[in-house]
C-alpha cells in the first residue's frame, strides 16, 4: 500500500489543496512579470497615464465577467466603498509609478526595489496601527531597506530620479496592502477586485482628460496605434489573470505558505526582461537583491514563530 492511501481522507484533501495553493502562486509569479513586459513595450509609444487606464478599464471589464458569471452579489456599504477609493487610489499610484520606472529601467531592477513595500507595510502597522512588531522584524526590515539602497545606488546613477518611481511604487503598494488587509473581511476577494479596477478605471479617466487638455505628457492621454493596442489589452489581461491567481492561492492554503514562493517573481522578472529587452542586474545589484530577499525571507520566518506563539497561547488559555 502507497503512503498516499495510508493518509487519512482529511489529511489527503489538506495536502491537496496546499498544492493547488502554491501551483497557483507559482502561476502568479509567472504571469505578473508580464504586466511589466508588456507596460514597457507599450509605454514607449504611449503615455504611462495611457497604459495604467488601459490596465485597469481592461481588469475592470474582465473582472465584470467573472462577477457575472460567479453570480456574485455586488452591493456594498459607505464604509467599504470609501475602503475602496482609497484601495483604487493606492492602486493608481503603485501602477503608475512602476510603470515610469520600467520605462527606462530593467524589470528587475525596478521589481527588486519596489520589493522593499513588505518592510514599509510592517513600518506601518507598527508605527500607524500600533501593531506588536517584535525588534528581530524591525531589524530585519532595517536590512531590507540596506539591500533596496544597494539596488538604487546604480540604478539612480543610470537613469537618475526615475529610479525612485520604483520606490513611490512600493509605498503606494504598502498603503494598497495596507487597505486590503481590512477590506477582505468584508468583501469577496472577487467583488474587491472588480470594485477597485472600476474605481481607479473612474478616477484615471478625468486625470487623463487634465493632462490631455494641460498638456502635461506622462498623464496625457495617447490613442495606441497598431502592436501598441495589443501591449495595453496585455497589461490588463495579465494583471488580472495573475492576480486571480494570487487570490484563490490565498484560499487554499495559508499565506505563511506562499509568502516565500512571491521572491521567485523576481527571478522571472528577470528572465523575461532578458528575453525581451536584454536587460540583466550587474554587480551590486544583485548584492541588493540577495539582501531583500534574504530579509524578507527572514520576516516570514519571524512572523510564523510568532503566529505558532499566538496558538499556543490561545490553547493554554481555553485550557
Amino acid at each position: 500500500m502507497s503512503r498516499t492511501a495510508a493518509l487519512p481522507p482529511v489529511l489527503i484533501s489538506s495536502a491537496d489543496r496546499a498544492l493547488r495553493g502554491i501551483g497557483l502562486m507559482l502561476a502568479f509569479c509567472v504571469l505578473a512579470p508580464l504586466i511589466d513586459v508588456a507596460s514597457k513595450l507599450a509605454v514607449q509609444t504611449v503615455s504611462v497615464g495611457t497604459v495604467t487606464l488601459a490596465r485597469f478599464v481592461v481588469q475592470a471589464a474582465l473582472m465584470a465577467l467573472v462577477v457575472i458569471a460567479m453570480r456574485i452579489p455586488t452591493r456594498t456599504s459607505v464604509r467599504i466603498v470609501k475602503m475602496t477609493i482609497l484601495r483604487a487610489l493606492a492602486a493608481i499610484g503603485s501602477t503608475f509609478c512602476f510603470i515610469a520606472a520600467v520605462r527606462v529601467m530593467p524589470i528587475a531592477d525596478a521589481l527588486s526595489i519596489a520589493f522593499v513595500s513588505p518592510f514599509i507595510l510592517l513600518l506601518m502597522a507598527r508605527f500607524i496601527l500600533h501593531e506588536q512588531v517584535g525588534p528581530r522584524r524591525l531589524a530585519a526590515a532595517l536590512v531590507g531597506f540596506v539591500g533596496t539602497v544597494l539596488v538604487i545606488q546604480p540604478s539612480f546613477s543610470r537613469f537618475g530620479a526615475t529610479a525612485l518611481y520604483s520606490v513611490g511604487s512600493a509605498c503606494c503598494f504598502a498603503f494598497y496592502m495596507l487597505v486590503t488587509r481590512h477590506l477582505s473581511r468584508a468583501q469577496h476577494p472577487v467583488t474587491m477586485q472588480f470594485h477597485t479596477a472600476l474605481a481607479a478605471s473612474a478616477f484615471c479617466l478625468p486625470l487623463l482628460a487634465f493632462g490631455t487638455v494641460a498638456d502635461i505628457q506622462p498623464i496625457a492621454f495617447m490613442v495606441p496605434e497598431g502592436v501598441v493596442w495589443l501591449s495595453c489589452l496585455g497589461v490588463g489581461v495579465a494583471a488580472t489573470v495573475s492576480h486571480l491567481a494570487m487570490t484563490y492561492a490565498l484560499s487554499f492554503a495559508p499565506s505563511s505558505t506562499l509568502a516565500p514562493l512571491n521572491y521567485l517573481e523576481i527571478v522571472t522578472s528577470t528572465l523575461f526582461g532578458f528575453l525581451f529587452f536584454g536587460d540583466f542586474p550587474v554587480g551590486m545589484t544583485w548584492t541588493g537583491i540577495a539582501i531583500i530577499v534574504a530579509s524578507g525571507l527572514y520576516v516570514i520566518h519571524r512572523e510564523r514563530v510568532a503566529a505558532r506563539s499566538d496558538r499556543v497561547l490561545v490553547d493554554d488559555q481555553e485550557h
